[in-house]
């Protein structure tokens, strides 16, 4: 069962085309990445599912509500978690998740206690989150976006600019969130998407080359790893 279905949708900006006919059905349970190279199309594309800017044609429907019509209940049921850290930096670690508890009338232990130890932040809870490494501050601002209880979660770019170690200790809480609720993410890393995707779009210049899972775009393209398959796929649309 689709939670999202996109048809057709295109961005213009100015004379520049952001977005051309772009067509995805979204399944409800998983998680789908959005893969491409720099200005690919793929905020753009989240921006507009989250009502963060305006399409330029087609048609979009979340959870069976009109993107056009519907902006205030589709809101109700989606969060992100933008490629810009969003915490307040003032605030302590629960006091972040408390204030935005509050927000979304949701300040419950029960619910707070499941969010700390989902994310493992026992040990920064009275760290200001100012003073926080890249790693918990990716963790905090994720974590922010559930307090919500979306049904569906963006996550743009969640592991950019941190190392190897902050990475790969957030796929294992972004696995874990798998099946509770919708996630679409978007990223560079390669490895990232092959990791945690249950299906993948390719896009590229606006347009949406390839969606399937890792292991057919391998096949049809008839290559053994993921990012030569990437690559023949992209370079073919440039020539």
């Amino acid at each position: 069962m689709s939670i999202i279905s996109i048809n057709n949708v295109s961005k213009k900006y100015k004379t520049k085309l952001a977005l051309d006919n772009v067509s995805l059905d979204i399944k409800q349970g998983e998680l789908f990445g959005l893969l491409g190279v720099n200005g690919a199309g793929k905020t753009t594309l989240i921006k507009i599912l989250c009502g963060l800017t305006k399409k330029s044609g087609g048609t979009v429907s979340i959870n069976g509500f009109d993107l056009d019509k519907d902006m205030v209940k589709i809101k109700e049921i989606i969060d992100i978690s933008p490629q810009e850290t969003s915490v307040a930096n003032n605030l302590t670690v629960k006091e972040n998740l408390e204030f935005f508890a509050n927000i979304y009338g949701n300040n419950t232990p029960e619910i707070i206690d499941n969010i700390i130890q989902t994310f493992s932040l026992e040990e920064v809870l009275d760290s200001r989150a100012k003073i926080l490494s890249g790693g918990y501050k990716r963790k905090l601002s994720i974590a922010i976006a559930l307090v919500s209880k979306p049904q569906i979660l963006f996550l743009d770019e969640p592991t950019l600019g941190l190392d190897v170690f902050a990475r790969r200790e957030l796929w294992k809480i972004i696995n874990k969130l798998k099946k509770n609720i919708t996630i679409i993410l978007t990223s560079h890393y390669l490895e990232e998407i092959e990791f945690l995707c249950d299906r993948v779009a390719i896009l590229s210049k606006g347009k949406v080359l390839k969606v399937d899972t890792i292991e057919e775009i391998k096949k049809t393209t008839n290559k053994k790893s993921f990012e030569d398959a990437f690559v023949e796929l992209v370079e073919a649309e440039n020539e």
